[in-house]
């Protein structure tokens, strides 16, 4: 089973979001592309919050390996 890991190779940021497209099997391209364009559409703020609170759950890929 994958673990949903915060990615240090494809980071733009955190590597978050390249940590859940990995995890769900698909390009992180997409992936920042629907965060960014619903982050845009609610108002940034609950996305925003979101992905802060991500940075701190999520692990880091070299906390787990």
């Amino acid at each position: 089973m994958k673990k949903l890991v915060r990615l240090r190779h494809d980071r733009m940021i955190a590597g978050v979001l390249s940590g859940l497209a990995a995890h769900m099997n698909m390009d992180a391209t997409v992936v920042r592309l629907l965060f960014v364009a619903l982050l845009l559409i609610t108002g940034i703020m609950p996305f925003a919050l979101l992905y802060a609170l991500a940075v701190f759950i999520i692990p880091s890929e070299e906390d787990v390996i």
